[in-house]
């Protein structure tokens, strides 16, 4: 497998923050073979193959959105946080100032100009993962759902130097982003039988097989809210729910 730190304008690094963290790490570890090391006194690190991917911490906590809904918030590396920021407020989006995590890195709060929320990381010592992206259980593809694709397309292209590629999918038009020629990331526009109107970030995760994940995933206790369908020259995937209520996606790739 191919390990590579990410590039700037990548996506390096995912936080999930859950209602009982103790049970999501055994339904994850299950279904996505994750193991874990403890960050003391805040949660866990995320680990796939001997790599760190992310970190999953719990809702309840004065280091969270307290009371807030489960979910997985990703993070996209930066070279220089306080300039990405300052760009994205100048292009309509909201941006905290940036702050040091110890002499790890820097990280700002962000979100796009329809109000998709993601966050920034700007390496100090750490660099974000470099896992191998085919590797069961790592995060692989990521996707917003929105309200303004054309809008979103802008933002994106100008702040990261992200490319964008349209094409008609079932439901209507897909967005592919690509960084330096590589396709990265994927944009779609919200409809009404998606259950939600909020822009967001998903992300998928590679499997060895999607059908044993969909049946692993239902005996565990959590819900398969897209079921498996194929996606030709790209491979199968599924949408789920864990019993905690955090969405995600599963992917295996044919192509």
């Amino acid at each position: 497998m191919t390990h590579t730190a990410r590039k700037p304008g990548d996506f390096c690094w995912i936080n999930m923050v859950t209602t009982e963290p103790d049970k999501a790490r055994d339904f994850f570890a299950k279904v996505l073979g994750w193991t874990y090391a403890e960050i003391p006194g805040m949660g866990h690190k995320i680990v796939v193959g001997g790599h760190d991917v992310g970190g999953l911490f719990d809702v309840v906590s004065p280091r969270t959105p307290n009371g807030g809904p489960s979910y997985i918030g990703v993070m996209i590396k930066t070279a220089d946080a306080a300039a990405t920021c300052a760009f994205g407020n100048s292009l309509g989006g909201q941006f905290s100032d940036p702050w040091p995590i110890g002499a790890n890195m820097k990280m700002a709060l962000g979100g796009d100009c329809n109000g998709g929320r993601f966050d920034l990381f700007e390496p100090v010592t750490a660099q974000g993962t470099d896992c191998d992206s085919r590797a069961h259980g790592a995060p692989s593809w990521f996707e917003t759902l929105t309200t303004d694709v054309a809008k979103a397309r802008e933002f994106y292209t100008k702040l990261f130097g992200w490319t964008a590629k349209v094409s008609q999918v079932a439901g209507g038009d897909y967005t592919e982003f690509s960084l330096d020629g590589v396709p990265i990331a994927g944009m779609m526009a919200l409809t009404p039988e998606m259950g939600t109107d909020k822009p967001h970030w998903g992300v998928y995760f590679t499997v060895t097989n999607v059908d044993e994940t969909v049946a692993l995933v239902k005996s565990l206790g959590g819900d398969v809210c897209v079921p498996a369908m194929d996606i030709p020259g790209v491979g199968r995937f599924c949408g789920a729910t864990s019993p905690q209520g955090v969405v995600f996606y599963a992917i295996t790739y044919t192509g």
